[in-house]
């Protein structure tokens, strides 16, 4: 069961990724710069960050299980929509529509979880989601630079088909029936709507800025737009019958700060991996595959401490993991920011790797437990919902915020724009660490 729902996981998180060392052969592909790049990231985690809260409520109200096998085959559909996308724009659309798939199946992998397991176990259980599905964020990489290197940038997407089938199958046979729930309540779809749309115009605005300008009314209207329909998601959830995101989750001290951490750190990852593989493809001239290894080692490390972590945080309490983590890995960073292209790998790039990693490891597992520890059991889709679609929603921001600030006037990345992405992916991951310190409570301190 716990494998099921890891490998189901696992799909969506590494597709997060996958696509990011294949981002300058779509480009030379299909035309389009950096605006391009930032698009099929950011299609993929609009909806997936967006429509989780969705797909949280559906799984409690409709069964994990059920949801669960709905959004791996989805997925998988939608993958081959991706591969056979003949231009630029299209590709958009179809990341689009394969990141609501990604937003059914993640949250009701964790809540089969959480409602399985208790205590210490729960811990070292989604110590092994969190080891995987962080190692999927981080292998991703590793995984496209390959499939770029030997086939073409449409592999990335055609791998996921096999993956889905072989998930699909185990899922119906080794995941248990539950009883529904006898309550059936609206889905908030209105919220969903609104939720998509908060979050779009801003994201629009930010990615076309650099070409258009603020002056553009296709730039500011969005902008303006996307700011009164968050008002109005915010609005719709406090005043509904049946919100996608109970706000009541929110007076509990740990989920808030825990969420709020989440926002920091996932968007800090999401920028360091998106603009350290640009650097070392198209200003270091690393291939597609050579990227993917250079960021190797923080798998391997997340892999072997992540569970251990889960384990002791449930033992010891998360605030010093969820305070030191980020931290430790800021001041790895820090070293990225005297990168130059002709940098050696072994001395320059590979020490602040291994640093960051260690780092990342002490929060991944402890912030997921923390949340879900926070939550009532009936809760749990919900709950683990939320916080997916802060981390997504975190990345989703994150690039298109620093790609806003660092894209050049040909619409590219270059060294002086790496240089300011880096630091401010140190000020945000640093200030999660910050945020856990002052924020989370040990259980039964207070």
């Amino acid at each position: 069961m716990l494998v099921a729902c890891i490998l189901g996981s696992v799909i969506v998180f590494v597709d997060s990724t996958v696509v990011n060392v294949a981002l300058p052969a779509m480009q030379r592909d299909l035309g389009g710069g950096l605006a391009l790049q930032q698009w099929v990231v950011d299609a993929y985690l609009l909806t997936l960050g967006s429509l989780l809260l969705v797909g949280g409520s559906l799984g409690d109200l409709f069964g994990a299980r059920r949801l669960f096998l709905i959004g791996i085959v989805a997925f998988g559909i939608t993958s081959i929509g991706c591969a056979a996308a003949p231009d630029g724009n299209t590709l958009i659309v179809a990341r689009g529509f394969q990141g609501i798939a990604g937003a059914i199946l993640t949250p009701a992998g964790l809540a089969v979880i959480a409602t399985t397991f208790s205590g210490e176990a729960r811990g070292a259980a989604i110590g092994q989601w969190t080891s995987w599905t962080g190692v999927a964020f981080v292998i991703g990489p590793l995984v496209g630079g390959w499939l770029v290197t030997h086939a073409s940038w449409r592999w990335v997407f055609i791998i996921n088909v096999p993956l889905a089938i072989a998930t699909a199958a185990l899922v119906a046979y080794a995941v248990p029936r539950r009883p529904r729930p006898e309550a059936r309540p609206r889905v908030d779809i209105v919220g969903g709507v609104l939720c998509v749309l908060g979050l779009g115009g801003p994201v629009f605005a930010l990615i076309e800025e650099p070409r258009r300008g603020w002056s553009s009314p296709t730039i500011f209207v969005p902008l303006v737009a996307g700011v009164v329909f968050f008002a109005a998601f915010v609005w719709w959830e406090h005043h509904t019958t049946n919100p996608m995101l109970p706000l009541g989750l929110f007076s509990r001290r740990n989920f808030t700060f825990a969420n709020v951490e989440t926002l920091a750190v996932y968007a800090g990852l999401s920028t360091l991996t998106f603009f350290l593989v640009l650097f070392v493809q198209q200003l270091a001239g690393y291939s597609a595959l050579k990227s993917g290894l250079a960021l190797l080692p923080i798998t391997v490390v997340m892999f072997f401490l992540s569970p251990r972590v889960g384990r002791l945080s449930m033992r010891l309490g998360p605030r010093l993991f969820m305070g030191g983590g980020p931290l430790v890995a800021a001041v790895a960073l820090a070293f990225l920011v005297r990168l130059t292209p002709g940098f050696d790998y072994w001395t320059e790039l590979l020490p602040p790797l291994v640093v960051f990693s260690l780092g990342l490891s002490l929060i991944v597992a402890p912030l997921t437990a923390t949340v879900l520890a926070d939550a009532h059991e009936s809760d749990a889709g919900i709950a683990s919902g939320v916080n997916n679609a802060v981390a997504r929603v975190a990345g989703l921001l994150g690039i298109a915020v620093v790609g806003a600030s660092v894209a050049g006037g040909d619409n590219t990345l270059d060294l002086s724009g790496f240089r300011l992405a880096m630091w401010i992916t140190v000020g945000l991951i640093g200030a999660g660490g910050l945020i856990g310190f002052a924020g989370i409570r040990n259980v039964g301190s207070g």
